[in-house]
């Protein structure tokens, strides 16, 4: 049974043309088909550029989704009367998401808190661990420690890792995660396809990786305006 799995930083919904319109995002995912999201840079009732609002719920509800969210920033209310306002990670899925936790990666001293988000979604009666990360931006130091204590979590269970690595194929965070997973991208992508074009250079830091006898039929990369990356759909099969 195909699975189509996403991964989308969405920017807090605010898109290349500087305006915040979640529904942009939730059509993309739409469009896509996906069935289990990894979604980065997700706001809840944190800022006025995200209008206070609850946007993993938002999203989930539009799509009819199952939902996991992370906050790897919690900090006191944005507002008088408010709930506390988060950022992080979300997950969301048409099956549902069990045994969900949050683990935090290593962080360095004045950098922004991280982790990995996992759930265990069941498909076709086969059980696959779901991991969405989302790593330091300005230190390839921190990335690979990031990605060393992801590693360590691994085990022989079908597996994906999705999210927005902010590094290129080939740096040391990524030939880390490449001892224990296959980047599905160079199983089934065309060309070298960036994902992130708001700055220069172009470049490649979204992935969707698989591992435990998961295999990858296609990858494809979806340019929109809805955010400053472009989603990453990668199609797989579960083993049996």
């Amino acid at each position: 049974m195909p699975l189509r799995l996403l991964s989308y930083n969405i920017h807090s919904g605010v898109g290349l043309d500087g305006v915040l319109d979640l529904d942009r995002v939730a059509d993309v995912i739409d469009a896509s088909g996906a069935a289990v999201v990894a979604l980065q840079e997700v706001d809840r009732f944190r800022r006025e550029q995200s209008r206070f609002e609850d946007q993993p719920g938002r999203l989930a509800e539009r799509l009819g989704m199952h939902l996991a969210y992370a906050a790897n920033l919690d900090e006191p209310p944005a507002l008088p009367g408010a709930p506390r306002a988060q950022y992080g990670t979300a997950l969301l899925s048409r099956f549902a998401l069990e045994s969900t936790s949050n683990t935090l990666l290593p962080c360095f001293e004045g950098s922004e808190q991280r982790g990995l988000l996992e759930a265990t979604v069941t498909v076709g009666g086969r059980p696959l661990r779901v991991l969405g990360t989302h790593l330091q931006w300005d230190s390839e130091t921190e990335r690979t420690r990031q990605a060393e204590a992801i590693v360590a979590t691994l085990d022989e269970r079908p597996t994906v890792l999705l999210g927005d690595l902010n590094t290129t194929p080939g740096s040391p965070a990524y030939q880390c995660l490449a001892t224990r997973l296959e980047d599905a991208w160079t199983v089934a992508g065309d060309g070298e396809r960036p994902t992130f074009e708001a700055e220069p250079p172009p470049r490649r830091i979204d992935y969707v990786w698989v591992g435990g006898g998961v295999r990858v039929v296609a990858a494809q990369v979806l340019p929109s305006v809805a955010s400053d990356h472009s989603a990453l759909l990668v199609e797989v099969t579960l083993p049996d």
